[in-house]
């Protein structure tokens, strides 16, 4: 089977997730590809997601390996069971850059997100203006897919079951007058109707906050449906960064664990929205 395209961030973390169970396991490349009949060169490419594999052969592995672990190995045979073009997001590949398609893959497979957000309003919670707003500062740009591919991506916010959503904002995301001041408040609404939803919690951190928090660039935890496949996504002015690291996870766990302290409960949040909000 030849090398597919630029692998999807899933097929991505389903190879490297095979490539640590190798790895734990005492095993090398050779004696894996030995264990299957197959050459060094295709373990390779199923460990960084270039080529796909069979549940049978996950399974396979994950005995060769002496992983019992049965819900991730069900994790990642969902993975693999899946097809380039099944999702809505697969309609913009070759029209966005493919970090778009990531994020919307992500919080699409994500059990439980948690946000951070320091400057602007997360994009799960952005009014049509508001993206607008945020996505038309190159007047050379078409922005119409951006903005489409925005709002598509808040569905995952709706239906029956949709995963508990923990928003943390700073007050410089609400101050800041994107669109102007009638953009900004219509915003500020939505923000505050969002929040009364039972699956979105929003904190405020405020400028009145006296203890120091470093974080600056916008964060989100996503957890898995296994905590070994949650996974952070970092903006950078560059564009955004999946850390999968276990170390990496860990850390980023306390920080969410801890960032509530720094923050106004959620009805003090509102409250300050809604100040703000009035202010415009």
């Amino acid at each position: 089977m030849p090398p597919r395209e630029r692998p999807t961030a899933r097929q991505a973390r389903l190879g490297a997730e095979l490539r640590k169970l190798r790895e734990r396991a005492g095993r090398t490349a050779r004696e894996t590809a030995a264990m299957l009949g197959t050459d060094q060169g295709k373990i390779s490419h199923i460990e960084s997601g270039r080529i796909g594999v069979s549940e049978q052969r996950i399974r396979r592995l994950a005995d060769y390996y002496g992983c019992a672990d049965t819900p991730l190995l069900d994790a990642l045979s969902a993975i693999a069971a899946e097809h380039r073009g099944q999702h809505w997001w697969d309609e913009y590949r070759g029209v966005l850059p493919p970090r778009f398609l990531d994020l919307a893959e992500l919080e699409f497979h994500s059990s439980r997100m948690r946000i951070l957000h320091t400057v602007n309003v997360p994009g799960l919670l952005q009014t049509e203006e508001y993206i607008r707003a945020v996505n038309g500062s190159n007047p050379a740009d078409d922005v119409e897919p951006y903005v489409e591919y925005r709002l598509r991506r808040q569905s995952v916010l709706d239906g029956s079951s949709p995963p508990p959503f923990d928003v943390v904002l700073h007050e410089a995301a609400l101050r800041m007058r994107f669109g102007g001041r009638r953009v900004v408040r219509a915003q500020l609404e939505h923000l505050m109707k969002s929040s009364e939803l039972p699956h979105i919690t929003l904190r405020v951190i405020p400028f009145t906050n006296e203890r120091f928090y470093e974080a600056t660039q916008p964060l989100l935890y996503a957890h898995g449906v296994v905590p070994q496949l949650d996974t952070v996504q970092m903006d950078t002015p560059i564009g955004g960064i999946l850390l999968t690291a276990d170390d990496q996870l860990e850390g980023y766990r306390e920080f969410f664990d801890g960032v509530h302290d720094f923050t106004l409960s959620p009805g003090e949040s509102r409250s300050l929205i809604h100040h703000i909000a009035r202010e415009l």
